[in-house]
């Protein structure tokens, strides 16, 4: 008997790509001299300062440092009165960086967008301070979805600053990651980490998702494996790999990347040992013979629930089923479908396991099962009616058979074939 699958491939995973941190205020006014510039080179012209005044110098230390010590009701209190009273656009200017990073930290990222605008605009700034509000401004951009805007600002940051980092440009590759933009982030992420000895593993993770979704499955491969031999013992780095694996539709090097993991003691969380079989199942079904993988299936699903790693849940159950019976051990399959039943919200495992009663003849058992499935609601209504109408007539019940084919004739799915076993059964009309 040739097993038709019982499920498609796993949903796409998402990654989760962020590189945005929280801003700090940037200190008053800084002696020079006493520090390297961080934009020797800049096209920038530098305004004269204007903070001269000792109490405005002080409230602005205050207020900074209290937006950087989280006391949000201190800093507003404090700088407020400098943006409203000061007569230094100096003073003015950092006044509202912070307010703008109590915004952000708060999560009103457009108020704290048209607060840093205010500031830059202002003007009255040195290099060092101007250009850094800058590049906060791309990175509350990005926070913002305005993935264009925050790629022209970190264009304009670089030519007037002229500075480059590996930074500015993963802001860039994830910028253009998310406007599927992919071959510029797979430049921008290629350029960043070539401009550092420790990349962070957002990047590789853009990286490798820009490679998937570009078509260059190979290479998401390719590097999903490295980042996992660089670190086969962080969990994150495998779910990541083993993601872009199988999005790539690399399961057989998925599987071996897991195996591995499992056999380092990396496998931990039931949700790592139940991708596994998942794993598994899709691959046994991309092959001429699915046995082997799903008999893995059900080893590593046994397994874990014996030692309470993977909990006894309904779809924990279901999946179960659904790897025994792939594996052709159908008792087991009815084992799990029923440990499954008293927790399921939808009828589907009543149904599957009603199936393959029917198939072995034990309609009797089958009747009611099938039947509380379809009380509990499945996806395909039409074939659990021609599916109780199969086991009704293998009980000799044909009135209760044509009334459950009557009940698929209304299922745009299956009405031609319950038409045809309608209108043969001398019960058309």
């Amino acid at each position: 008997m040739k097993h038709a699958p019982l499920f498609k491939l796993l949903a796409g995973a998402t990654l989760a790509l962020t590189i945005i941190a929280a801003p700090v205020a940037h200190a008053s006014h800084a002696d020079k001299d006493k520090k390297e510039a961080l934009y020797p080179n800049a096209t920038r012209k530098e305004p004269k300062l204007d903070l001269t005044n000792s109490k405005d110098q002080k409230q602005l230390s205050e207020g900074l440092d209290a937006v950087n010590s989280g006391d949000a009701a201190k800093a507003e209190s404090v700088l407020q009165p400098i943006l409203d009273k000061s007569k230094s656009k100096y003073a003015q200017a950092l006044a509202l960086q912070g307010l703008a990073s109590l915004k952000y930290n708060a999560g009103d990222l457009k108020g704290a967008i048209s607060l840093l605008s205010q500031a830059l605009a202002n003007g009255v700034m040195p290099n060092d301070t101007y250009f850094q509000l800058e590049y906060e401004m791309a990175q509350f951009q990005l926070a913002d979805e305005q993935y264009q805007a925050s790629i022209d600002t970190i264009a304009k940051w670089r030519a007037e600053g002229k500075r480059d980092t590996a930074d500015s440009h993963a802001l860039e590759g994830n910028a253009y990651y998310r406007l599927q933009k992919y071959p510029e982030a797979i430049a921008a992420m290629k350029q960043a980490m070539s401009m550092t000895d420790k990349p962070q593993s957002s990047w590789n993770q853009i990286l490798m998702a820009s490679y998937a979704e570009s078509g260059q499955s190979d290479q998401a491969a390719q590097l999903a494996e490295q980042q996992f031999e660089a670190n086969p013992n962080d969990p994150t780095t495998l779910n990541n790999a083993v993601a872009v694996l199988m999005q790539a539709q690399k399961y057989p090097e998925a599987i071996k990347l897991m195996e591995k993991a499992k056999a380092q003691g990396v496998l931990k969380s039931d949700k790592d040992y139940v991708n596994l079989a998942k794993l598994y199942l899709i691959t046994g079904q991309t092959t001429d013979n699915p046995k082997p993988n799903a008999l893995k299936a059900v080893q590593t699903l046994e397994d874990g629930m014996a030692s309470g790693t993977i909990p006894s849940t309904y779809e924990n159950n279901k999946l179960l089923g659904d790897a025994a019976y792939v594996a052709g051990n159908e008792s087991k399959a009815v084992a799990a479908y029923k440990k499954a039943i008293p927790m399921a919200t939808d009828g589907e495992a009543a149904v599957r396991a009603g199936q393959i009663l029917v198939v072995q003849n034990k309609n009797r058992e089958a009747v009611p099962l099938i039947q509380q499935g379809i009380a509990k609601g499945v996806k395909h209504q039409g074939s659990a009616y021609m599916l109780l109408a199969e086991a009704e007539r293998g009980l000799k019940n044909k009135p209760a058979a044509i009334a459950a084919m009557r009940k698929a004739a209304q299922d745009p799915e299956t009405a031609a074939k319950a038409k045809d076993w309608l209108r043969k059964a001398g019960a058309g009309k």
